[in-house]
């Protein structure tokens, strides 16, 4: 176990025996058909207490899939909750939507609503595209496609255009050496018509008529197949595509600007020296990227501090919680 998750795992155990933060619930609920300490037995306790109602409202509404399940997570360690978490009780604020996102770069005038959910707000989740430009077949909210974790829509102060803004969210994650290029399906030798052959065929031509990301002589065993990189690699090709295809697209939009939340004391995911590149996270994802301006890494309370006093009572949640 990383170092960074183990401390995070002694984090929620002591909210859960110490604290009111989930209302009550003492943990020991089912993951991986065994009672873990640190996974609550009713998720909705795993979501901050006054969006808990409105986050369940909008997953039906717009029809988006929980992760592992049918309901929100009971594992304290989710990074879907922590993004919903961090960013749900603003979506309905423009002016703090817009002085968050020009934290990060000032750059915008406004931010729009997200108009391809159901009651549209200034942040969606789980967004996906309208049309499948990836070969994926799909384009189901939060399950099998690319979808991101959070999406702020929003025009430039300079030209007055629209930008893509996806957000990834990592909270513990990190990866081992595991190349996604190289997998099979049901039994198959590895490559080899399999889930890997697949990943290969459906981005590998998009990769090559991508201008932000660095073609290649062979994908296979390639950075764009080891995670975090192969996440980035088809969310960068996303935001490409809807600009690309904008006019059959409802987020019709001129360019983009990758965010990725992690916390900076995950060394785990982003020190880790890669074995496809020699370097750290960063470092690695940087060397495949033609502008390097259109991907920006923060840390979720760096993200949140432009708004602190705006929403004192969330940011005391999430320090307790998170930071």
């Amino acid at each position: 176990m990383s170092r960074y998750k183990k401390s995070q795992y002694i984090r929620q155990e002591d909210l859960v025996n110490n604290s009111d933060i989930f209302n009550g619930d003492k943990g020991n609920g089912c993951f991986m058909g065994k009672p873990r300490h640190f996974v609550l037995k009713d998720g909705m306790n795993n979501l901050y207490e006054p969006i808990r109602n409105d986050v369940l409202r909008y997953f039906k509404d717009n029809d988006i899939s929980w992760w592992g399940g049918d309901k929100p997570s009971g594992h304290t360690l989710s990074s879907q909750i922590a993004c919903l978490n961090h960013l749900f009780a603003i979506m309905n604020d423009h002016d703090a939507v817009l002085t968050m996102l020009n934290g990060v770069r000032n750059e915008f005038e406004k931010v729009l609503p997200v108009g391809c959910d159901a009651n549209p707000k200034y942040i969606g989740f789980e967004v996906v595209s309208k049309k499948d430009h990836l070969n994926e077949n799909t384009s189901t909210r939060g399950s099998n496609c690319t979808s991101v974790d959070a999406f702020v829509y929003a025009r430039h102060k300079g030209d007055g255009k629209l930008w893509l803004i996806p957000i990834e969210w990592k909270y513990t994650e990190h990866y081992a050496n595991l190349d996604k290029s190289n997998e099979d399906r049901h039994g198959e030798e590895k490559g080899s018509n399999g889930k890997g052959q697949e990943r290969v065929r459906r981005y590998s031509a998009l990769t090559d008529a991508s201008l932000q990301l660095k073609s290649l002589d062979s994908y296979y065993g390639s950075i764009y197949y080891q995670e975090p990189f192969y996440q980035l690699m088809r969310q960068t090709l996303w935001a490409e595509n809807i600009v690309k295809h904008k006019h059959v697209e409802t987020l019709k939009a001129d360019d983009y600007m990758h965010i990725h939340v992690i916390p900076s004391d995950n060394k785990d995911l982003l020190a880790k020296k890669y074995s496809v590149s020699g370097m750290g996270m960063e470092e690695t994802w940087r060397s495949m990227l033609s502008d390097q301006s259109k991907y920006i890494i923060v840390d979720p309370q760096e993200l949140l501090e432009p708004i602190k006093d705006k929403y004192p009572e969330l940011v005391s949640y999430l320090k307790k919680r998170y930071w």
